[in-house]
């Protein structure tokens, strides 16, 4: 944190349905606590809150949108872009590293430092239609994948990407989340990828560690200044279906009562103690904001954001505490 205190930021995903001119004011009036906002732009991430395209070709929009989000005292936190240039669908991974780039030269333009992207997954044999999670070798046909998918893909690509960052945009980061499902998951994964270059950092969201088993304490820790985002998102265990079919399970996410595990609006899954502990294991780092993700599928986002809002004041006040 560099010595500075946490902002609270909140996804705006969560709010597709609302114009850009009804969200922020009702950020203020329901979730004060919130300064900052992450907005999609790309990819897999919907975006009605920014058209991309518009801003980049124009100064005068980007300073019109900009002045829409300081007259509600909102700043923008970061660009969202989530998707996968690694895909085996060239026509797929071609929009999607397009979206990335585009992000990274809008953010600079807007004045923001930080674009939150995945790594992505590519095929796991050359000709295969489908990305390949390579997450194990526990059986003949999985082993080997991954380093595979490294060598001809992960790392020519990362490579190219973070120096196009570094040349476009050096203050950016792009932070990727450490996500199951894409090529950099955990501390070793992405260790690997931001290796490829320092604009490459992690956006940490603790909601996947707690289900994989990590620890998001000393992931934070181990990461320290490579942290460039955090959202703030929980987990929830569901104890007879756990027992049932542990965690992994072929419907996910629906139906949701019926999951082994379910995100929650932090705190309904891990209490203040472990929030604050997290907000204190972030000091090493180079993260600005906690953002809001509501993905709750047991709560409306009018009830979930401002809880979890006020939570999060709560856990950031308890940490500064001296």
């Amino acid at each position: 944190m560099t010595g500075a205190e946490l902002r609270i930021g909140v996804v705006l995903e969560a709010f597709l349905d609302w114009p850009l001119d009804e969200v922020l004011p009702w950020l203020r009036r329901a979730a004060p606590e919130v300064t900052d906002i992450e907005v999609g732009a790309g990819g897999y991430a919907p975006h009605p809150h920014c058209d991309v395209a518009a801003l980049l070709a124009s100064a005068a929009a980007r300073s019109a949108w900009l002045d829409q989000l300081a007259r509600h005292g909102i700043r923008l936190d970061a660009l969202n872009a989530w998707g996968n240039p690694l895909h085996p669908d060239q026509d797929l991974a071609r929009r999607h590293d397009e979206d990335l780039r585009n992000a990274i030269r809008l953010a600079a333009l807007l004045g923001a430092d930080r674009v939150v992207a995945m790594a992505g997954c590519p095929a796991g044999a050359p000709g295969d239609g489908v990305p390949h999670f390579g997450a194990g070798g526990w059986l003949p046909y999985l082993e080997g994948v991954y380093e595979r998918q490294w060598t001809e893909r992960i790392e020519p690509y990362w490579t190219e990407l973070a120096a196009f960052a570094a040349a476009e945009a050096p203050d950016v980061r792009v932070c990727l989340e450490l996500h199951p499902g894409t090529c950099a998951f955990n501390v070793e994964t992405f260790r690997r990828v931001a290796g490829l270059g320092p604009s490459i950092a992690a956006n940490l969201d603790p909601s996947h560690f707690f289900w994989m088993g990590m620890d998001g304490h000393r992931v934070a820790e181990a990461l320290g200044e490579r942290v460039g985002h955090a959202h703030g998102k929980d987990t929830v265990f569901h104890a007879d279906s756990l027992a049932l079919n542990g965690l992994l399970d072929r419907r996910w996410p629906e139906p949701a009562d019926q999951m082994p595990w379910t995100f929650a609006i932090p705190g309904r899954g891990h209490d203040l103690a472990w929030w604050t502990g997290l907000v204190r294991a972030l000091s090493g780092s180079q993260a600005q904001v906690v953002s809001i993700e509501h993905e709750d599928p047991f709560t409306s986002p009018e009830t979930g954001v401002p809880e979890a809002a006020r939570f999060l004041r709560a856990a950031i006040d308890r940490a500064e505490a001296p």
